[in-house]
């Protein structure tokens, strides 16, 4: 629930911007995945080895509700602790092939040229379609 509040302003701040800013942003939603995709790849590459997510449970004390404690006129309210499970994502190394990811970056690099030649035309589409008034 918390998660889903703290959503909430980034989906709205997503929604922001101009026509123009939009459509580019969506024409070239593919591009600047591939591009992350590069450099997670070099990064791989330069530190030769490549870190894979996991999650873990763990546990931890909350404060899962109050006692209320009466000592003659004193009134007590002591929170009541609790073992909460919850889940973290961690990382860890992992090892790779130098030849695949070499192979892989090859690839990539060459759909990231694609993409960005591609990307030139749909940004130049989108500035047509929803021109910005010059102030």
């Amino acid at each position: 629930m918390r998660a889903a509040l703290f959503l909430i302003p980034l989906v709205l701040l997503a929604a922001c911007g101009t026509p123009q800013e939009r459509c580019i942003r969506q024409s070239t939603a593919e591009l600047r995945r591939v591009t992350q995709l590069v450099a997670e790849v070099r990064g791989n590459l330069a530190r030769g080895y490549a870190w894979q997510e996991y999650e873990t449970e763990t546990s931890r004390w909350e404060i899962c509700g109050y006692d209320t404690i009466t000592k003659g006129d004193k009134v007590i309210r002591r929170p009541r602790m609790c073992l909460e499970d919850y889940t973290v994502t961690r990382e860890r190394p992992v090892p790779i092939d130098p030849v695949v990811e070499k192979r892989k970056l090859e690839n990539l690099l060459k759909r990231q040229a694609e993409l960005s030649k591609a990307a030139e035309a749909q940004i130049a589409a989108c500035k047509a379609a929803y021109p910005e008034d010059a102030q």
